[in-house]
């Protein structure tokens, strides 16, 4: 990869890495939906994914308004959280619950690392005057920060449930107080 020299060059570099963690979430949140025992959780990933798909056509929209095409670089940030993920599951083999609970965690991780990406990105391309893009991101924007809110409410009510011990939803509709 050639060096990073300008304020351009860093937009560019910046929007592959989102492009990359957007592309690689659109793989992983079907697998967290099946993980999920939790149907609001389920539906949450089931939902986000359809957000993603958008958020990577948007970002496609923004490659292409720069007169670049999309391109991918490996984002070591959502790749850590993913690895994370699968040692934790391989490691632990925990209960439903804990898995819930664990991946409420992990998507609000992931939340606050592509709102941290986005909001990077939309004063980058406010400063450089690229107003379709900011735009199109400050879209993207705002619907990860949607998505963290939700999944924060989702993670609340796991928690507290796990605390007290009351059973949880379970996608099947039955309530389950298995730990």
């Amino acid at each position: 990869m050639p060096s990073v020299t300008s304020p351009e060059q860093l937009f560019v570099h910046e929007l592959k890495d989102i492009y990359y963690a957007e592309k690689a979430l659109t793989k992983t949140l079907p697998q967290l939906a099946r993980e999920a025992s939790d149907r609001e959780l389920e539906s949450a990933f089931r939902s986000h994914l359809k957000e993603t798909e958008k958020h990577v056509a948007n970002l496609e929209r923004v490659f292409e308004h720069l007169g670049k095409r999309p391109e991918a670089h490996p984002c070591p940030g959502i790749e850590g959280i993913k690895k994370e993920h699968d040692e934790f599951m391989q490691e632990n083999q925990p209960t439903q619950q804990i898995k819930d609970m664990f991946l409420t965690g992990a998507a609000a991780r992931t939340e606050h690392y592509e709102i941290a990406a986005y909001t990077g990105l939309v004063g980058q391309a406010r400063a450089l005057g690229e107003r379709e893009a900011v735009d199109l991101l400050q879209q993207n924007l705002r619907q990860e920060k949607e998505a963290l809110k939700k999944v924060e409410t989702i993670s609340r009510r796991i928690v507290k449930n796990a605390a007290n011990g009351k059973p949880r939803s379970s996608k099947n509709g039955r309530r389950s107080t298995k730990r």
